[in-house]
């Protein structure tokens, strides 16, 4: 069974989205969908949304003027149509759960194999290596950026047409319940669990409540869903073990159904190693480097054997990825100087991973300056966490450490009580003198690692350093 957006009329919509037609023609045809009213063209159907801070209700009668042909709002809520203008009104209880029900009735309109990831760290990498070694046999669609949310996978899933053959889903949530919701809407084939660690702290307690929120996906997963968890994972196993399900497993340890071997650094160019699957070999290289990223490719690499993806394919779709801007990206300055721009976002966990990388890049010769920003969302583990992190700073033999944020001297401290040089362990209050700080210490052959929050915008501090060092000086 298929569909396709303008054959689809008012009527067919009414029972998937739970609602009634309270004004217009069901005949209407539908072209596609929009939560955006300044992005509605003719045809749409227009979802009012209502969040913290904006309601979609406020947008209605904008969204009919630009030719919305239907709009779903919610109970309570009476429209007044525009004289001239006319377009169909469905009510529901609640227009963000019926924006998922109908994305989950548009998904089993077609006939497709469907891969969701969750996790706390690595759900975005793993989703863009994945889809490569996907599309190498067949049209795959994924999440644009990080619509991973109640909203973004949805609009995600409404994007299927009939030359799409696979979706992979990145899940992402802050609070209990969003995963499970995800799952029934996006209904996979394969789902993915990378990692549980210490993100999203201050809306679940605590990891375990981390790791009980990352577990909604194995119980809402059909019968007929596979499972894939990171072996490695010891919380997350024994969290999974409430279920009963029968599970895949990467990592690097050997009980591992897809595993690596034989990890070989290239420095900045990336990372060779040997992919096993059970009694199985091929040799593989990213080109890309750190062992987080290695795990990462063990994930897709899992992905796409639980599709059904020849395993001789895996090298291939590997060998094509690049890092995505802010997400441990490598970028060369003048002087052999190597910027690792890793500002997309920031969790223990994360950081953890990363440092061990840098590390790795660094090897016994090159010095490493370390620029972070502090994490966010952490709840009562805030000030030990920023501590931990200026403690790994220290254990990774960085040269200089500037710290930036409310809690930066927290990192500072721990990197000092490890015993780094409290003259190199540095607040800034500014991207700007983050950049000046970190300029007037960097040397020929020098590794920059910078890394935080969202919300700390690290992004400038590169833009910054690019700008500084992007020809001789």
């Amino acid at each position: 069974m298929t569909a396709k957006w303008g054959d689809i009329k008012v009527g067919e919509l009414i029972s998937p989205v739970r609602g009634e037609l309270a004004w217009g023609d069901a005949g209407l045809p539908v072209s596609g969908v929009s939560t955006d009213s300044r992005e509605i063209l003719p045809g749409m159907i227009f979802f009012a949304l209502k969040g913290d801070i904006f309601d979609g209700h406020e947008f209605v009668i904008k969204a009919i003027e630009r030719g919305a042909s239907c709009i779903v709002v919610e109970q309570g809520y009476e429209v007044k149509m525009p004289s001239g203008l006319n377009a169909a009104v469905i009510k529901v209880q609640d227009t963000l759960m019926a924006m998922g029900d109908l994305a989950s009735w548009w998904r089993h309109r077609f006939d497709i194999r469907v891969a969701a990831i969750t996790g706390s760290a690595g759900k975005t990498t793993t989703k863009e290596m994945a889809a490569l070694i996907l599309e190498l046999t067949s049209k795959t669609l994924k999440n644009k950026g990080n619509l991973n949310n109640l909203i973004g996978l949805p609009m995600t899933v409404f994007q299927l047409g009939d030359d799409i053959a696979k979706m992979i889903l990145e899940m992402g949530m802050n609070r209990p319940g969003e995963i499970g919701r995800l799952t029934e809407i996006a209904d996979p084939d394969v789902g993915l669990i990378t990692n549980v660690g210490m993100a999203h702290i201050e809306g679940l307690g605590d990891i375990r409540g981390v790791a009980h929120a990352k577990a909604e996906l194995l119980e809402k997963i059909s019968p007929r869903g596979r499972v894939i968890l990171n072996g490695d994972d010891e919380l997350l196993m024994k969290e999974a073990s409430r279920f009963k399900r029968d599970v895949m497993t990467f990592g690097l340890r050997p009980e591992n159904d897809v595993r690596a071997t034989s990890i070989s650094s290239l420095g900045k160019d990336g990372v060779s190693f040997e992919l096993q699957y059970k009694s199985d070999a091929v040799q593989a290289i990213l080109p890309v480097p750190g062992l987080h990223n290695v795990l990462n490719a063990l994930a897709a690499a899992s992905i796409a054997l639980a599709i059904g993806e020849p395993f001789g394919n895996i090298p291939g779709g590997l060998k094509k990825y690049d890092a995505l801007k802010g997400r441990f990206k490598i970028i060369s300055l003048a002087h052999d100087i190597t910027l690792v721009d890793d500002t997309y976002n920031a969790n223990p966990s994360s950081l953890h991973a990363s440092l061990n990388s840098i590390k790795a890049m660094a090897g016994n010769g090159k010095r490493v300056i370390v620029g972070l920003g502090e994490m966010l969302e952490l709840g009562k583990e805030t000030v030990q966490a920023h501590i931990d992190a200026g403690r790994m700073v220290s254990d990774i033999g960085a040269a200089w450490f500037f710290a930036m944020g409310e809690h930066a001297h927290e990192m500072a401290e721990g990197a000092t009580d490890k015993g780094f040089p409290s003259e190199k362990a540095l607040k800034v209050e500014t991207h700007g003198e983050m950049v000046d700080r970190i300029s007037e210490v960097v040397t020929s052959g020098d590794i920059i690692f910078l890394k935080g929050s969202r919300r700390m915008g690290l992004e400038s501090v590169v833009r910054g350093l690019e700008d500084r060092w992007s020809k001789e000086v």
